[in-house]
């Protein structure tokens, strides 16, 4: 199975806001995520331009951008879209 991409970004505002420590958080994605995942930082995403997209820091998860990053938001997102693939599976 094809490992599932987070990318974290660590630009300086989003590093300074947090996203170091959530470079340091796989064994708690694994153990919260039914499939393999792939921790990579991102040196900008480019979210923070214009506001659009919330706060740093920023983690996207395929085309799911999550704003003001925690660990707790990404297993959480990493959890409804395990539910989402599996009712599409059905």
């Amino acid at each position: 199975m094809k490992p599932l991409t987070i990318t974290i970004c660590t630009g300086t505002t989003c590093y300074v806001m947090g996203s170091g420590y959530l470079l340091s958080i796989q064994e708690q994605i694994e153990s919260a995520c039914s499939r393999p995942v792939e921790i990579v930082g991102s040196s900008c995403l480019g979210l923070c331009k214009d506001g659009q997209y919330g706060r740093a820091p920023f983690v996207q998860i395929g085309s799911t951008v999550i704003a003001e990053a925690t660990a707790e938001k990404i297993i959480e997102t990493l959890k409804q879209q395990t539910a989402r693939n599996s009712m599409e599976q059905i």
